[in-house]
């Protein structure tokens, strides 16, 4: 089974990780923030992944440092789990509509990590979630997990909905991506015959 073990500590963090890429989409996540909370939650549902996460941070300050670290240590663990990338299909999409919010979201495995979205949420809170710690969640996950990803709000105007929708699109577009494509399976998904 492809999986990863993650354990981060710095002065503003403390995070063990562990993620398994061919899962059930089981999860025990615990960071604080119950909004985060509730994202990670419906990640591993609609990725299929089974992920656990701890975290304690500095939460008396805010929620930033948990929230990019977290996204740090996942795309490291989806980096890791992925090894040398060979079957994988390597690029997934999906268009998840939650409510009257509309997102699509785009993602290449390619070994370059890469942001490019519009979101505009403006909310600035869901709860105790600050809702621009969405884009810095995208930012920390792309670059760590290695992948070009883009995340197009079509509509919407309830924060908890975009970034819900958010969440799901891009957990539906990773499980498409990382699934083995049978055919292929042992092959590198690039001309370059690495990724």
């Amino acid at each position: 089974m492809r999986k990863a073990v993650i354990e981060r500590k710095t002065n503003e963090t403390d995070i063990k990780l562990t993620l398994e890429l061919d899962g059930t989409g089981t999860n025990a996540i615990d960071t604080d923030c119950g909004f985060l909370n509730h994202m990670l939650t419906l990640f591993a549902a609609h990725s299929r992944m089974n992920l656990a996460i701890t975290c304690r941070g500095d939460s008396d300050v805010d929620f930033h440092h948990t929230v990019e670290d977290i996204a740090i240590c996942l795309g490291a663990a989806i980096d890791e789990a992925l090894g040398d990338k060979r079957g994988i299909c390597r690029y997934g999409s999906c268009t998840l509509p939650m409510d009257e919010a509309l997102v699509s979201v785009f993602l290449d495995f390619s070994g370059r990590g890469h942001l490019e979205e519009n979101l505009n949420i403006s909310q600035n809170k869901v709860g105790d979630f600050d809702t621009e710690l969405c884009k810095e969640f995208l930012l920390a996950i792309a670059r760590s997990a290695k992948m070009t990803l883009h995340v197009v709000q079509e509509r919407g105007k309830n924060a908890h909905h975009i970034i819900e929708a958010v969440f799901k699109a891009m957990a539906r577009a990773m499980r498409e991506a990382v699934t083995i494509d049978q055919k292929f399976r042992n092959e590198i998904p690039s001309t370059k015959g690495v990724i």
